[in-house]
């Protein structure tokens, strides 16, 4: 369970980084700055939502590997992680190619699909990294 609590910190520092770079957009896009750094904020809600995505079906893929099947039929952790990337892509790239508007109205945007993918792949190599597991004992 300790793993699923680390990957939840991450995602929580994540979304007050999401709420903090919402909060200063406004001021960003009005003001006199470089088009990249507004091109960046923009974009940034998909990267977080990549990661975030990665991180939220890797918990769930885990705890419900560990409940709903027997020892004998679970799953390797390994492929827990492919399976959460995997969705997690489908719904964020099907969202920013208008195949759906489940997270809002989206307008398609090459720079959203860019930080998309690139939040989807360091959402991966975090749970790479930290090798996340659920023990039985839950």
């Amino acid at each position: 369970m300790n793993d699923i609590l680390k990957l939840a910190r991450i995602q929580i520092v994540l979304i007050v980084l999401f709420i903090f770079f919402k909060f200063i957009r406004p001021s960003i896009i009005e003001g006199n700055y470089s088009e990249w750094i507004k091109i960046t904020l923009l974009s940034l809600p998909n990267f977080f939502e990549g990661i975030i995505g990665v991180l939220i079906l890797t918990g769930l893929g885990l705890y419900l590997n560990i409940k709903v099947f027997s020892p004998d039929k679970q799953i390797g952790t390994k492929l827990v992680y492919a399976v959460a990337l995997i969705l997690a892509g489908i719904y964020v790239l099907t969202q920013e190619f208008k195949i759906h508007n489940l997270g809002g109205n989206n307008v398609f945007d090459k720079n959203d699909v860019i930080f998309s993918i690139v939040g989807l792949i360091i959402g991966y190599s975090i749970v790479r990294i930290i090798k996340p597991v659920v023990n039985r004992t839950i």
